[in-house]
């Protein structure tokens, strides 16, 4: 697959990233935002002070993390049958974890290994306060994702994302939300990570059997971080990632800016496939054209002929308001 090239742009501050990058809506790599960390330049020395720099900061409590045979060639996906993943989920304290990156590096075929996600001040007590960006803002946690070379299924998350490459180089291929269709979603209930993922490999398509990827891979982009550079990920954009080198890290920060009282949206959807999904195409046409007019509002406010003390649910939903809905929907949903 041939992906077009994601723009980039480096020398960028706090105010340009919020007034021009996030409201253009589209990924974008920031070269260099991280180069003077302190992280950075030790994982440039060599791959033997990257470790080191890190134990620093490391401690004896065992952290979650995942392992796959070789013989998955560290593509953390499913078995064959869609019925289980291919890896085994365990503990393990950092430092041996660390020393098996380094002991690993020269085997042709290593056991693929991942810390994935894990707060960074819950790992690495200290490690943000020496290592920080001022692009997003102070009360974002930052999380680490530490392994080999492995590679990580097209996905989406329920964030918008700015990823910061510590160690090792890494490759992303992102699509566009709208390509959804075209990227041949894996079973909703069970996932790597929570959020589905895409069954097509984007470095070796099956096109015989995901015949719509071709639409997908006209619009995919790619880029190649080194340590230093950073990807801003906008809300629900599609990822594969792919760490190239066999000792890796990676520094991300999630945020959402949606109101948390409002609920989680995946659980409408979720919702939605049970109540919607089976009825006839008649009805589902019609709640179709509700969900465009009420929720989407492609024809502008719904509730623009009603005045404000009428509006309701259509118009500003306070906190209030917010926790009165949420608790009518628990007591429907308890008797259905």
């Amino acid at each position: 697959m041939t992906a077009h090239p994601l723009p980039e742009i480096t020398g960028i501050d706090r105010r340009t990233f919020d007034t021009e990058i996030r409201p253009a809506g589209r990924p974008v790599v920031l070269r260099g935002i991280a180069r003077d960390w302190p992280a950075v330049q030790a994982a440039q020395r060599s791959a033997e002070e990257g470790i080191g720099y890190l134990r620093q900061f490391s401690h004896a409590e065992p952290v979650a993390a995942i392992l796959g045979e070789p013989s998955i060639g560290g593509r953390f996906f499913y078995t064959p049958d869609l019925g289980a993943m291919n890896f085994m989920r365990g503990q393990t304290p950092l430092d041996p974890f660390l020393e098996r990156l380094l002991r690993d590096r020269d085997r042709a075929e290593p056991f693929a290994m991942a810390i994935q996600s894990v707060p960074l001040p819950q790992l690495l007590p200290g490690f943000t306060q020496a290592n920080a960006t001022d692009l997003v803002a102070a009360e974002v946690v930052p999380r680490i994702w530490l392994g080999n070379a492995i590679r990580v299924a097209t996905h989406y998350d329920l964030m918008e994302n700015v990823g910061v490459v510590v160690m090792g180089r890494r490759r992303f291929t992102l699509f566009p939300p709208d390509q959804v269709g075209n990227l041949y979603m894996g079973p909703l209930e069970l996932t790597p990570a929570g959020t589905p993922v895409s069954l097509v490999d984007p470095d070796a398509p099956d096109l015989a059997r995901f015949p719509r990827f071709a639409e997908a891979a006209k619009v995919a982009q790619t880029a190649t971080l080194m340590p230093g550079d950073a990807i801003y990920i906008p809300f629900h954009w599609w990822h594969a990632v792919e760490s190239l080198d066999p000792v890796n890290a990676f520094v991300n920060y999630w945020w959402n800016p949606a109101r948390a009282d409002l609920g989680n949206p995946y659980d409408a959807l979720l919702h939605a496939l049970l109540t919607i999904a089976p009825l006839p195409a008649d009805q589902r046409d019609a709640f179709r054209a509700m969900f465009e007019h009420l929720v989407f509002r492609g024809e502008g406010d719904p509730a623009a002929h009603l005045p404000e003390a009428a509006k309701g649910v259509l118009g500003t939903i306070h906190p209030a308001a917010a926790a009165r809905i949420r608790a009518t929907l628990r007591d429907s949903l308890a008797r259905s």
